[in-house]
């Protein structure tokens, strides 16, 4: 059996899913919460509370990898700046806990989950909660979205894992060509 964090990093709301993997790509439902910080505190403590409350996370369910959706650079330069640091932090502690993790971009977790790269929030809830046998939808979205990315790892291995040297999925190749051409056009 495989012990997966799904992180759906945010500054303001960030999804944790921890899934079992099981033979047979069995996956069922360890834990799921949403860590919230406020708007209006400091940033080191906002950052700094949320990397806490994962590191707990961490060293009481012991993953034995960490999913992380990968931050794309977006026009919303505020909300990616905290998905970035929250994504940087969990880096740090996949690190200090020596546990691999592996990037995923929102299209290939929604064609994981779903069969679809298109698909919208509403279908990933709902095939997530199909998935690990759920009465109800996981909420809010976040809860619902790290759950879906810890799947997306757990069906697809770690293909993107950070340092492995391994080669990108399709999904991850089209992805990293989107994120090259945002960072040419801001440049030029």
């Amino acid at each position: 059996m495989t012990r997966i964090l799904g992180v759906d990093p945010g500054l303001t709301r960030c999804g944790v899913g921890v899934i079992d993997l099981a033979a047979g790509r069995r996956v069922t439902l360890v834990s799921v919460d949403v860590y919230r910080s406020a708007p209006t505190d400091d940033l080191a403590f906002r950052v700094g509370s949320i990397g806490a409350r994962i590191e707990t996370l961490i060293q009481e369910l012991k993953p034995d990898a960490i999913a992380l959706e990968r931050v794309f650079a977006d026009v919303n330069v505020r909300s990616v700046m905290g998905t970035a640091q929250i994504s940087g932090v969990v880096l740090m502690l996949a690190h200090k806990y020596g546990l691999p993790v592996a990037l995923h971009t929102p299209t290939e977790v929604k064609a994981a989950v779903t069969g679809s790269g298109r698909a919208d929030k509403a279908q990933v809830g709902n095939m997530v909660a199909r998935i690990l046998g759920l009465a109800e939808v996981p909420k809010p979205a976040d809860a619902a979205d790290s759950l879906a990315i810890a799947i997306c790892h757990a069906w697809r291995g770690a293909g993107a894992s950070v340092g492995t040297g391994q080669s990108l999925t399709a999904a991850q190749a089209a992805w990293q060509q989107a994120e090259r051409a945002a960072a040419r056009k801001r440049e030029g």
